[in-house]
């Protein structure tokens, strides 16, 4: 099987991106992984399929599987990547579309500057929405994990977050405590793992360990929950700048039962086509 593809990136994390409607594509969860691989296949945090809306509202419908074969419910970065993707192949002319995710509707349209604005939905706190087992909700929690104990804000942008705020980013454990965070029991579907230092009100600095993917050089719906994280606990004011190690990321949000905004650049890498057994 023959699958044409685009190579893309929302500031470093990059994206496999396959046209599900102008072709056909029915991939199983190891070819996901081969397709991920960066030794052995193309290479990327995440695999975006481009398909036809299964509801009457939406324009399209957007699939996302992480570099492990499973398949997730929301990706902020691939959210701008996907709106560009569909713009540049000719999909459609509009500039904001309607996009049917698992986990909801999201709108994200093209800026005349060429980045992407995504309306990520609001907010969920309640743990069973996340899903967190926890007794009640509660501004952050105390989670036991190793011999440590974390102080989190627990939340759901679509997925689920875990948000901690540490001292230096560039010296926080993100590999080996970002994993043990993820496969925590509290988690039922697993869960990504933040790791926040607040320069000032307006700016943070992030790196976030993804579920199923590892750390990634950026994380959309990472740096919505961090920002949002921050300013429920009222250390950040209504935009922030998410500097990531792939790039800048911009963070809006008005409180609680309104939706996040997040903007950022995309680039479309290169296009191939990838031949699977």
């Amino acid at each position: 099987m023959k699958l044409k593809f685009s190579k893309m990136h929302g500031a470093g994390n990059d994206f496999v991106v396959i046209d599900a409607i102008s072709q056909h594509v029915d991939l199983s969860a190891e070819q996901v992984r081969w397709i991920a691989d960066r030794h052995f296949g193309v290479g990327c945090d995440q695999l975006l399929l481009v398909e036809r809306p299964t509801r009457d509202d939406a324009d399209f419908r957007y699939r996302i599987f992480n570099a492990d074969g499973s398949e997730v419910e929301q990706c902020g970065n691939g959210a701008r990547c996907f709106v560009r993707f569909v713009h540049d192949h000719g999909l459609t002319d509009q500039r904001e579309i309607r996009v049917e995710t698992a986990s909801g509707l999201i709108f994200p349209r093209l800026e005349d500057d060429g980045r992407v604005t995504v309306n990520m939905g609001a907010p969920r706190f309640e743990p069973a929405d996340i899903p967190f087992v926890a007794d009640a909700r509660a501004l952050t929690y105390p989670l036991a994990v190793g011999d440590k104990l974390l102080d989190v804000s627990v939340l759901s942008m679509g997925n689920p977050h875990a948000v901690q705020i540490v001292d230096n980013v560039d010296a926080a454990p993100v590999t080996e405590l970002g994993a043990l965070i993820e496969h925590h029991p509290r988690f039922p579907k697993r869960v990504n793992a933040g790791f926040m230092q607040i320069m000032d009100r307006n700016h943070i600095r992030l790196r976030v360990y993804e579920r199923g993917a590892g750390e990634t050089l950026a994380c959309g719906t990472g740096a919505c929950a961090a920002v949002v994280a921050g300013i429920t606990r009222g250390l950040l004011q209504q935009r922030v700048d998410v500097a990531t190690r792939g790039g800048i990321l911009t963070i809006e949000w008005a409180g609680e039962g309104t939706p996040v905004w997040l903007t950022g650049p995309t680039v479309n890498v290169f296009e191939a086509e990838l031949t699977l057994e």
